[in-house]
């Protein structure tokens, strides 16, 4: 299994767990996460036999959200050494002269976005900035009933990160985002619950149970391809203005897929009245179209 500094990871019964792993800093957000976690989502993706992805943290905290170990000059980049600069440079790609501009958490949410597996957030304790802006691309959002969340940036003097601006209103209405980003409060689990920003809370002890449970009906019971496909048109849905652009879709994947082996093994198994065995993978066996949204039609 691989080594990495900030995080765990380990795969049981075809899931994917990445612990965030500095827990005597409530596992707070630095460069090398970044990297670790960015890493890890590679692995995931080029590991057939993980169907699903669990995210937590280890201690009592999820994620403190960015270290602030630098003090006052944690934001500014112009602060920061000649070295540092070109750390952040060479970690952001793309961008020309303004590559530097790029935030480390956008840079993850983006990732994760374009995952293929289901991601699973099992926030176990206080998830604060980017510790909760990096679940809001998961897809799938539980918490302990101790979890305190908090969009805390307005108190930071900074703006919310991650491509929260994008992915909060989708997960929680316009008004509610506003409401939690405008004043930075920290509130707890209940409230977060009732904000539609989790789908349940548990017990300490039963959090990650109830998360490994949603992972394995996903993973003992369905088509890894279905599941892919099924990810990505549902999040790229949610950018279209039109019911058609989600109908050129469904037609294109039952096209395709009602073809393959999955399907024929789907409707077998359901008559047989037996546990289905799923053999197509998602790194060798996706459909011709995939990724449609890279071709001119769907740009």
């Amino acid at each position: 299994m691989p080594q990495f500094e900030t995080i765990l990871y380990e795969v049981d019964d075809r899931v994917a767990t990445i612990t965030l792993n500095r827990p005597e800093r409530l596992n707070a957000f630095n460069s090398q996460m970044l990297r670790d976690v960015m890493d890890a989502i590679d692995l995931v993706d080029a590991d057939d036999d993980v169907r699903a992805v669990i995210f937590t943290g280890a201690g009592r905290g999820y994620c403190a959200g960015a270290d602030l170990s630098g003090g006052a000059d944690t934001f500014d980049f112009d602060s920061q050494s000649d070295e540092r600069k070109a750390e952040r440079a060479s970690e952001r790609g793309e961008g020309g002269d303004l590559a530097w501009m790029r935030d480390g958490g956008g840079l993850l949410t983006l990732r994760l976005y374009e995952c293929n597996k289901p991601l699973i957030a099992a926030i176990n304790g206080p998830a604060v900035g980017v510790g909760v802006t990096m679940t809001l691309p998961m897809d799938i959002r539980l918490a302990s009933s101790k979890a305190r969340i908090g969009f805390v940036f307005a108190r930071r003097g900074v703006v919310p990160e991650a491509c929260s601006s994008y992915f909060l209103p989708r997960v929680v209405g316009l008004s509610r985002a506003l409401e939690w980003c405008f004043s930075g409060r920290v509130f707890d689990a209940d409230e977060a619950l009732e904000g539609g920003l989790v789908r349940s809370l548990h017990e300490p002890d039963d959090l990650l149970p109830a998360a490994r449970a949603i992972a394995a009906e996903i993973a003992e019971n369905t088509s890894a391809i279905s599941v892919t496909v099924i990810r990505h048109m549902l999040w790229r849905m949610l950018a279209a203005d039109h019911p058609m652009e989600a109908h050129k879709i469904d037609s294109r994947g039952i096209f395709h897929l009602g073809r393959g082996a999955d399907a024929h093994e789907g409707v077998a198994s359901f008559l047989e009245k037996r546990p289905p065995e799923f053999s197509l993978r998602p790194t060798q066996d996706l459909p011709e179209y995939f990724p449609w949204w890279d071709e001119p039609e769907f740009s």
